[in-house]
């Protein structure tokens, strides 16, 4: 599988479309956990949609990319660079605790060491996504979810690498999920509702979201997503910086409005450095010392001029 032979077009533009979908992942991790992290008070109307309709929807996003991201990586590296990629992930999600204790860094190191490594010795597709699926309804039925969901989603993405669904699903998948996550996010918004409702809804929005993301991405918007989500650890990193820093400033307003103006500029700031830093150089601030790290010796990053042939496919990055 890993040695497998792939369409060169055809993968590139697989990977944009994972490159504009991580950057969308981003975006709503940072407006997520700007609101998480306010100081709450009395229930206010800001409150529902972003707990309804983003709250549980992205994390999920980026742990499937990860998934994804874990078979590019394995068919040009190999398992002892991608353990050492894992390794210095670690790392960087330590450095990350000193300030926010919520980062996921070190979870995603720990996961795909334990769980991604020894799956990329089974046989590839079937396997993968039964035992995928089995993970996911385990974690969603009898842990109530949480960081161990993870796993789970880690391998639906690498079984999906691996399997290549043909593009004529997306339309379909696109449709049957998003008609479940309308009718469970209804009843996850009930006052009867379960942890288990709640986790199926997230996660049908999750279908939902990537699909359509993909279906309706076009050129302008794919410009906007592309550099965010080959940057996606310095912007993740970053973000969180600004929570941190902010937080004086959010807490502040007992609407909670600020929370979407801080995230808002935050992603405004992100998107326009990150389009700029990608116009002169092939990785992004923290993704350059992480491929250096990783392969333990200097790699050039600046590119030479916008034609630059030595420019690489686009990193699977962090996620």
């Amino acid at each position: 599988m890993y040695g497998a032979k792939v369409d060169p077009l055809s993968s590139l533009s697989r990977i944009r479309e994972l490159d504009a979908l991580r950057g969308f992942a981003v975006g709503g991790i940072m407006v997520v956990n700007t609101w998480q992290h306010a100081q709450k008070g009395l229930p206010v109307p800001l409150d529902w949609p972003i707990d309804a309709l983003l709250q549980g929807r992205f994390y999920p996003i980026f742990s499937l990319l990860f998934g994804i991201s874990f078979v590019l990586f394995m068919e040009r590296a190999g398992r002892w660079m991608l353990l050492s990629r894992l390794f210095w992930l670690f790392v960087f999600g330590l450095i990350q605790h000193t300030w926010y204790e919520g980062e996921v860094l070190t979870d995603y190191a720990f996961y795909g060491a334990l769980v991604l490594l020894p799956v990329s010795f089974l046989s590839p597709g079937l396997p993968v996504l039964l035992l995928g699926l089995g993970a996911v309804a385990w974690a969603v039925f009898f842990i109530g979810g949480g960081v161990l969901l993870i796993p789970g989603m880690f391998l639906l993405g690498m079984a999906l690498m691996q399997l290549r669904p043909p593009r004529g699903l997306l339309l379909p998948a696109f449709g049957v999920s998003a008609v479940a996550a309308v009718l469970l996010t209804a009843a996850a918004s009930s006052p009867g509702r379960t942890p288990t409702v709640v986790l199926l809804s997230d996660l049908a929005a999750v279908a939902a979201y990537s699909t359509g993301l993909v279906l309706v991405l076009r050129p302008w918007l794919s410009a906007v997503l592309e550099p965010m989500g080959k940057m996606a650890l310095t912007n993740y990193v970053s973000g969180t910086l600004v929570i941190v820093f902010t937080a004086g400033l959010v807490d502040a307003d007992p609407t909670r409005w600020r929370v979407l103006a801080v995230a808002g500029v935050t992603l405004a700031a992100q998107a326009a450095f990150s389009w700029w830093w990608l116009s002169r150089f092939r990785y992004g601030p923290l993704e350059w010392i992480w491929r250096m790290l990783t392969r333990f010796r200097y790699v050039p990053n600046r590119l030479e001029s916008g034609r630059d042939e030595n420019r690489p496919l686009p990193d699977p990055g962090v996620a």
